[in-house]
């Protein structure tokens, strides 16, 4: 067994403190990651506090894992020691459904093994996240990452870049469409930049008008005021896409009227209360609400190669591990541009 060191959370009331555990050693086809980087997930605050229920303790989160390879199983083809990687917010799945053998992992029919808050296929280990020094891996779940990116603002791609990527590119987003994102969040920037990078005129779309001097920075093109009932009315039968990143409740019909023929409404945020659909919005100009959840191993990659081709990182400010609670409160205000990132060098 390989000893580890991290912070986890023992209960749905309890900070995060230090916690050694200990990694299994390595098999077959494992990679093992010396962490350099662990980004902080609004979904790690959601899932220490026991938010979406089922929570398992103790628990380190973290899932959008960046380090470099110290040693490898005997039969790893994709890895070598020294190599820059990547892990996700998967590291495994039942490897035999039609999702799994489609390399789109997340939607395995078993259900896939989340990084932390899950317990590996054994049924018995439970799985811990990035939080921590090391972590012990599947090589079909580790990443190549260029090593020309930087690295604390590559960690946040393994979520937030995956998860607003992937849609983009399920719709088939290109040059000329004109795609508006609602929200300017760790998620939010993210579609922004990708949005842009594929040629598309973008809109952001915000509650905060202090959020319109950001979104000219990350490249939006414009920027409405959705509480302005004018400006959402100018905009009706407008957008081909619009990418709602917003994780607060909120009326989904204030974004399909924005739509225009074939207009696609793509869901990646999570309200916690489930949204009402008046269906003669969807009807009109034949709209569609389609969900996404990440981004499977294959096209995690491509996403990765993506970024390096364009440049694209997260925005993000770096944290040592000790400020970890502090970064929760913090993130509860959304008082952060637009990720943290841990430097897990502050526990080695």
């Amino acid at each position: 067994m390989i000893p580890v060191k991290g912070y986890a959370a023992s209960d749905p009331t309890a900070p995060l403190a230090p916690f050694s555990f200990e990694r299994r050693d390595l098999r077959e086809y494992d990679v093992l990651v010396d962490i350099l980087f662990s980004g902080v997930c609004h979904s790690d605050l959601h899932q220490v506090r026991d938010e979406w229920g089922g929570s398992l303790y103790p628990m380190v989160p973290g899932h959008e894992i960046v380090g470099k390879v110290t040693r490898v199983g005997t039969e790893v083809k994709k890895f070598k020691v020294g190599d820059t990687v990547g892990v996700g917010v998967m590291v495994d799945s039942c490897r035999e459904c039609k999702p799994c053998t489609e390399f789109m992992e997340q939607y395995c029919a078993e259900g896939m093994t989340g990084t932390y808050n899950n317990f590996e296929r054994d049924k018995i280990t439970l799985a811990q996240g990035g939080y921590s020094t090391q972590i012990v891996c599947d090589e079909r779940w580790v990443y190549h990452v260029p090593d020309k990116l930087n690295l604390a603002g590559v960690a946040p791609l393994l979520c937030a870049g995956i998860t607003t990527y992937s849609p983009l590119k399920f719709v088939n987003v290109k040059a000329g469409d004109k795609v508006a994102v609602a929200g300017l969040g760790g998620l939010g920037h993210m579609a922004v930049k990708f949005a842009v990078a594929m040629g598309a005129e973008v809109t952001m779309l915000s509650t905060s008008p202090s959020k319109a001097k950001d979104a000219k920075q990350l490249g939006a093109h414009h920027f409405v005021l959705s509480t302005d009932e004018a400006a959402m009315k100018l905009h009706q039968d407008h957008f081909d896409v619009v990418v709602d990143t917003v994780s607060a409740n909120h009326d989904y019909e204030i974004y399909l009227r924005l739509l225009d023929l074939h207009g696609k409404l793509l869901v990646v945020g999570l309200p916690k209360e489930e949204p009402h659909v008046n269906p003669f919005e969807l009807i009109k100009n034949r709209r569609s609400i389609i969900g996404s959840m990440i981004g499977g191993t294959v096209e995690t990659q491509a996403m990765l190669n993506y970024c390096g081709e364009k440049n694209i990182v997260a925005d993000v400010e770096v944290i040592p591990m000790q400020k970890i609670n502090e970064a929760y409160d913090r993130l509860l205000k959304s008082d952060v541009k637009y990720r943290f990132v841990i430097d897990m060098s502050s526990i080695k």
